[in-house]
């Protein structure tokens, strides 16, 4: 399992600080949420953050696009030195060009699916994906609760990567925290996206490292 905090739910006035707990609490990845006020209500981050938070880690920059035109922003993102760059099934008017896109400059390219859509969306387009993040809370803001459904749909999609042989890992985002990674990992979700659970604990670190015993000792 792969853990990516999500420094949304840090404090936003100190993100180096943030990302340096990643580092420390052995973190693989960090999750740059970026919103709109379009596709979402919330605004966040810009391409100059993800290039300065890039600049001071080796972690590599997991850049979520919550924005109702991903096209237009896809190069700042790519050349600020995002290394996973997801975007929405519900916004993407050309998601099989703009997966190519971001492959080409060298990053990872990930479909991210609202809680409502259902993944059998994904038919056609899988082959062209290296990750499908899955939502667990409606996108937007932090700290929501998770939405149980969503671990069938980690499921139906496992077993449609499994059944046609593909290289697409799966994420999920939006409530993780102790009290159900353990069934999400079991569902076949391999990339776990944390906020609250790691930022709101007492020792974000340490939470991090608390997470994945609890990931891998269901796994094990």
């Amino acid at each position: 399992m792969l853990l990516a905090p999500s420094i949304l739910a840090a404090d936003l006035a100190d993100l180096k600080s943030a990302v340096d707990l990643c580092e420390r609490g052995g973190a693989d990845l960090v999750h740059f949420d970026v919103m709109d006020g379009c596709f979402v209500p919330n605004l966040t981050f810009g391409a100059p953050v993800a290039r300065a938070l890039a600049g001071h880690t080796d972690l590599p920059l997991d850049v979520h696009l919550m924005v109702a035109e991903p096209d237009r922003l896809l190069d700042d993102f790519l050349a600020a030195g995002a290394r996973w760059v997801s975007i929405h099934w519900e916004v993407a008017t050309h998601l099989d060009r703009s997966l190519h896109r971001i492959r080409e400059a060298g990053a990872r390219a990930g479909v991210v699916l609202n809680p409502a859509t259902p993944v059998e969306v994904l038919t056609d387009i899988l082959p062209e994906a290296d990750f499908v993040l899955l939502m667990s809370v409606n996108p937007g803001f932090a700290g929501q609760p998770f939405l149980p459904y969503v671990v069938d749909k980690a499921r139906r999609l496992r077993g449609e990567i499994e059944r046609r042989g593909l290289a697409v890992q799966i994420a999920m985002d939006g409530g993780i925290g102790l009290d159900n990674i353990r069934r999400v990992v079991k569902a076949g979700v391999e990339v776990c996206i944390a906020g609250s659970a790691v930022f709101g604990a007492a020792d974000p670190a340490e939470r991090m490292r608390e997470l994945r015993r609890r990931a891998e000792t269901e796994v094990a």
